[in-house]
């Protein structure tokens, strides 16, 4: 044997009880820095995103593309060496975009950049023409009084806040779910809100919104933030200002698509897994390349790799391509209501998701039982050299993973750096240009790092308490 590997043999024997505590030994470890280098001199990710931006496109659900997808992602798994691959059906409503049109009458003519609201209803086939009453958030639209809007057009002109966690979202994004409602309980005949977005581009962006029983439904749309700025500059000089706004949309009959799932079986315990994954639907504006091609062609790459290995982990690997996120987490919560009625939930041992978007990765977190932190902090010392820290509070289970997790399944974060996400995020500008593959490489090192480990590992992660709810 070389001098110098036999050294390394010597030091990882020595260091083995150390690692026998958490339940992984000095092998698991190698086997998982080895990943880890593998991936980081150049992964499939970048390939899997290209193909599926290219080949399908924007992946509305419920869409021709929708079903494209499905098999794209089916035979992309096959051609890549999952043990198993297998569909499972998700269902929901389809809603259907047709053309939206927006423009400034009076008292300073000019068109506006709009896109409608995902579950928005039309205008009723012509355009509406209403003078606007602007808010600067939607809890000021809440305040006004019963009536107040009656026949007008409500605009919320609440600006999304930049942060690396994009934690700016939520407290923004009331706006979008909820403010057609606000509206119409004040006699509004339809909404505009700023964009939830930080980009300064002239794109709107998308994104669900919602209604409820006994409120009219009235139409909704996003402004771009430079169209947003523009009718606050229009209010400010004191004159009414009026519009035109022209949506064609509409919802129609259920439509059933699937997630698409790839096993890694394991070679002692097949029946526990370890998930990892992404949705493969996307809006229908751009290519959904960071939203969310890039965690399809993450996980798809890393779960991939875990498979190349010669001997396959003592749990299996899960990859799941999760149905519908954008419109209602469709996906996760089918994935999550098959598992609970097959009495599985207690064999997930660790869920995690990349959905949001092409950033490095620097944060691992987790919820798992405290007995299994060791495992946790293992897999985070071979994560350090990726620029990734430990951390032992904080975080939270990615959007499709948060439906098993509420029925006690653990999860982990690898947490993405996500500061010009929300630039990019539901606009026409979600292209494959966005990407740095090496980005990519370095995040699919770290899902694969993580997955092995979780699934070589004999130590159970632990059932988080149930959610009153479910």
């Amino acid at each position: 044997m070389h001098p110098v590997r036999t050294l390394l043999a010597l030091s990882l024997l020595a260091a083995a009880p150390a690692f026998a505590t958490t339940g992984l030994d000095a092998g698991d470890i190698a086997a998982a820095e080895a990943l880890r280098e593998r991936a980081m001199r150049g992964s499939e990710a970048w390939n899997v995103v290209e193909s599926l931006t290219t080949e399908v496109g924007p992946r509305l659900a419920g869409t021709p593309a929708d079903a494209k997808a499905v098999q794209w992602a089916k035979a992309k798994m096959q051609a890549m060496g999952f043990d198993k691959v297998y569909l499972e059906p998700v269902t929901f409503p389809v809603w259907l975009r047709q053309h939206e049109r927006a423009e400034v009458l009076a008292p300073y003519p000019q068109p506006l950049v709009v896109t409608a609201l995902g579950g928005s209803v039309g205008t009723g086939g012509a355009p509406i023409e209403a003078e606007i009453v602007a808010f600067a958030s939607l809890d000021a639209l809440k305040a006004a009084p019963e009536g107040s809007l009656e026949g007008k057009i409500a605009v919320i002109t609440n600006r999304m806040v930049r942060f690396k966690d994009g934690r700016g979202y939520g407290p923004a994004v009331g706006a979008r779910s909820n403010g057609a409602v606000e509206a119409a309980r004040k006699g509004a005949i339809a909404i505009l809100i700023r964009s939830i977005g930080t980009s300064s581009d002239r794109f709107a962006h998308t994104g669900t919104m919602r209604y409820v029983a006994d409120v009219p439904r009235i139409p909704a749309a996003a402004l771009s933030n430079p169209d947003a700025d523009l009718i606050e500059h229009m209010v400010a000089r004191g004159k009414p200002v009026r519009l035109r706004l022209d949506i064609g949309a509409e919802t129609v009959a259920d439509y059933t698509s699937h997630n698409v799932i790839g096993e890694i079986r394991g070679r002692d315990l097949p029946d526990e897994v370890v998930t990892i994954g992404g949705h493969l639907d996307s809006w229908d504006l751009g290519t959904g390349a960071i939203d969310d091609g890039a965690g399809i062609g993450i996980t798809f790459a890393a779960g991939a790799l875990i498979g190349q290995l010669e001997r396959a982990p003592r749990r299996t690997v899960r990859v799941i391509a999760y149905a519908n996120e954008e419109q209602g987490l469709y996906g996760g919560k089918a994935y999550a209501e098959a598992r609970a009625a097959a009495g599985e939930i207690g064999a997930h041992q660790l869920g995690a998701e990349s959905d949001f978007g092409a950033g490095r990765v620097y944060a691992l977190r987790a919820g798992v039982d405290p007995a299994a932190w060791p495992v946790i902090e293992q897999i985070g010392q071979v994560l350090a050299p990726l620029g990734i820290a430990t951390e032992r509070s904080g975080g939270g289970p990615g959007p499709d993973v948060g439906p098993i997790v509420a029925k006690g399944a653990p999860w982990a974060q690898l947490a993405q750096d996500g500061i010009d996400y929300f630039d990019y995020h539901h606009t026409a500008n979600d292209t494959l240009d966005k990407i740095d593959p090496r980005a990519l490489d370095q995040q699919v090192a770290a899902y694969a790092v993580l997955a092995y480990l979780a699934a070589e590992s004999d130590v159970d992660f632990g059932t988080l308490p149930v959610k009153a709810d479910d």
